[in-house]
C-alpha cells in the first residue's frame, strides 16, 4: 500500500520523493554540500518515514524530519528551509529561530 501525505488543508496525495529533494536542493543552493550528501540525507529521511507503521504522514512531520537532518548537514541550509517551512511572519520570529540555533552550538 502506498504512503499518503496529509497536507495542511487535510487533502491527501501520494508521497513524492522529488518534493523533499526540491526543498533540500533549494535550501542548499550555493552551499558546500555535495549531491551525494543531499542524496544520503534524503535516503535517511525516507528511512525514518517508511520505518513507521503508518501508511499516512503529515507534511508537518516530514518538514520536521527535513529540518533535523539539515541542521546537522548545513546550518545555513537549515535556516533557509526553516524560514520557508515555518513561514516566519517577521524578523523577530526569524531571529528567535537563529538564537535557538546559536545557543545549541
Amino acid at each position: 500500500m502506498p504512503l499518503m501525505v496529509i497536507k495542511k488543508d487535510n487533502s491527501r496525495e501520494l508521497y513524492d520523493r522529488s518534493k523533499i529533494e526540491a526543498g533540500i536542493l533549494h535550501s542548499c543552493h550555493k552551499r558546500p554540500v555535495s549531491p551525494q550528501q543531499i542524496s544520503a540525507t534524503i535516503d535517511e529521511i525516507e528511512n525514518q518515514i517508511f520505518n513507521k507503521e503508518e501508511r499516512e504522514i503529515e507534511t508537518s512531520a516530514i518538514g520536521e524530519l527535513v529540518m533535523d537532518k539539515l541542521k546537522d548537514l548545513d546550518e545555513v541550509a537549515y535556516v533557509r528551509f526553516a524560514s520557508v517551512y515555518r513561514e516566519f511572519k517577521d524578523v523577530g520570529t526569524f531571529m528567535e529561530e537563529l538564537s535557538k540555533l546559536l545557543k545549541k552550538e
